[in-house]
């Protein structure tokens, strides 16, 4: 058991650190050389912005670091997507803060730029949490437009979006502190209050060079759209910095002075470390993602004082339902149990697989948390729902459907943790993306895939050799090797978790140990946005 675990703790530390590696380069940007030239302009680095403004020994959850990774490499990458997002402080207030980085290419808006900038919206409407846009960026980036302006979810929803926030009283301020230019002009100018750093800050329709092609006119871009033209002739800006530190304080002071926002009414007590040892889910959690184990030794390591009141405990063992506190915090968890289990009618279980018994107790605690206005964590690490003729003839769907109706239905917060595995109907059932969890963060671990790489392989390899065969293709057993390995890491390559936080399936990769971190700062940005909706499930499948 000794060797087990320390083998686990070291693999489980390696993916981490591997993670940590991956993160160093990501936070360089666009490199040093780039990052020297907005030195020259006497411009704070996108990070550096974000630091500054931040209050001090507080907590901050970057959202979407991994953003675009390993994507656009024809243009030279575009690492996090060209703009850094998370929730943190700033004089005392939690908000969201969404900083271009202009170290990548110039902070040129690319597809996914717009995606995490909508993501980031979406969370700080869902929680009505500020925004403050520290703005640099050279607009959308040509090569792509078709891919980034016209669309409903592209370019153009961030606008909709500060429009709809204002709107519903969502504080939004605004830094011009460099390039501002076409579309992105109106971002910033439809926020609250848009402030503008003098000598690097510049916001207009057209650059120079566009107006004297346009209509003729020669001027330059500080006469065209500067600070002194926006704030003592236009009236475009509200406020005029020499610098960006001054920029930067004048929006802390400035949220210092909000008012307290209205309280969702979530329970929250004085905070306790968990009793076990929170460093030994390293050695937990097995190395091979088919291997089973006992996600309660997970939870006792994620709650308060390791206690979990459990619902149900004896029936549907295959999803661990029960109520516990995170940082305080009162939370309903729904977690998949990864160690087979036996009913108490005689039949062996799988870890990992959802069957009625389970679907239907997981049903009924979301409901009771839905009445009792307790926030749900979902701990995924599930294969998905059992197949097969017992269980079709026992009804899995419609037991299924009822869980995947309650999660949909559910109008307390809900944050989802991917584990492990995340396959299939699964994935859905138990809060995934597509199912507004006001947070989805994955550990290193994690697999997010239709199904398990093994078995889609598998199914790949028969299709893609009835293509061949067709084509009169003989098929040796040499062939048919090669032809499964190559499916099988193309396809393991798209399950990391790194693939699915390229593209925003996750909000991001982090350390098992800042699990209660993330659910703790998600819960109290949630607690800012009041339930107005009257949780009802519909018609359920009985």
């Amino acid at each position: 058991m000794n060797l087990e675990f320390n083998k686990n703790e070291d693999i489980n530390k390696q993916l981490w650190f591997e993670v940590k590696n991956r993160l160093k380069q990501i936070y360089a940007g666009g490199g040093e050389k780039a990052g020297a030239k907005q030195k020259e302009k006497g411009k704070m680095l996108a990070r550096e912005r974000v630091s500054y403004l931040l209050d001090k020994d507080t907590p901050w959850l970057e959202i979407g670091a991994f953003t675009a990774e390993d994507m656009y490499k024809e243009y030279g990458g575009c690492p996090s997507a060209g703009v850094v997002c998370g929730i943190g402080y700033v004089s005392g207030r939690q908000c969201m803060i969404v900083a271009n980085d202009a170290t990548v290419k110039a902070g040129a808006w690319f597809p996914m730029t717009a995606k995490k900038n909508l993501r980031a919206q979406e969370i700080a409407m869902e929680n009505r949490l500020p925004v403050i846009y520290l703005v640099d960026s050279a607009g959308v980036f040509l090569p792509l437009q078709d891919e980034i302006f016209p669309d409903k979810e592209h370019f153009g929803r961030i606008f909709r979006n500060n429009a709809i926030m204002s709107s519903s009283g969502i504080v939004q301020i605004s830094a011009i502190m460099g390039s501002c230019v076409a579309g992105g002009a109106y971002l910033p100018i439809m926020s609250d209050e848009a402030m503008i750093v003098d000598g690097t800050g510049s916001v207009f329709l057209a650059g120079s060079y566009l107006v004297k092609s346009a209509i003729g006119e020669d001027i330059d871009n500080e006469s065209l759209g500067g600070a002194s033209t926006h704030c003592e002739i236009s009236g475009v800006t509200d406020y005029k910095h020499p610098d960006d530190a001054a920029c930067l304080e004048s929006i802390r002071k400035i949220m210092s002075m909000l008012g307290t926002p209205k309280n969702a009414g979530f329970d929250r007590i004085k905070s306790a470390p968990p009793k076990l040892d929170e460093q030994e889910i390293y050695g937990i959690l097995p190395e091979n993602r088919e291997s089973p184990y006992d996600m309660r030794e997970i939870i006792k390591r994620l709650v308060d004082k390791s206690e979990l009141e459990e619902y149900k405990e004896l029936y549907g063992q295959s999803i661990i339902c029960g109520l516990a506190r995170i940082d305080g915090w009162a939370v309903g968890i729904v977690a998949n149990q990864r160690k087979v289990v036996k009913s108490k009618k005689g039949e062996m279980q799988f870890g990992g697989v959802i069957y009625s018994d389970s679907a239907d107790k997981a049903t009924r605690f979301i409901m009771n948390c839905n009445q009792k206005k307790i926030p749900l964590v979902f701990l995924q690490d599930v294969t998905g729902f059992m197949v097969g003729s017992r269980s079709e003839q026992g009804g899995i769907i419609k037991d299924g459907a009822k869980m995947v109706n309650a999660v949909s239905n559910s109008v307390v917060p809900k944050f989802t943790i991917v584990i492990g595995n995340s396959y299939g109907a699964g994935n859905y059932a138990m809060c995934g993306k597509a199912y507004d969890p006001r947070l989805i963060f994955a550990w290193p671990s994690a697999k997010i895939a239709v199904m398990g790489g093994s078995q889609a392989a598998k199914v790949l390899l028969q299709i893609e050799e009835a293509s061949l065969k067709a084509k009169g293709e003989e098929i040796t057993k040499e062939k048919e090797d090669e032809l499964l390995k190559k499916i099988t890491d193309r396809y393991n390559t798209q399950t990391t978790p790194y693939y699915a936080a390229s593209r925003l399936w996750i909000d991001g990769i982090i350390d098992p140990l800042e699990t209660r971190k993330v659910i703790s700062m998600g819960i109290e940005a949630a607690n800012q946005s009041p339930i107005e909706k009257q949780f009802n499930s519909g018609v359920l499948q009985t």
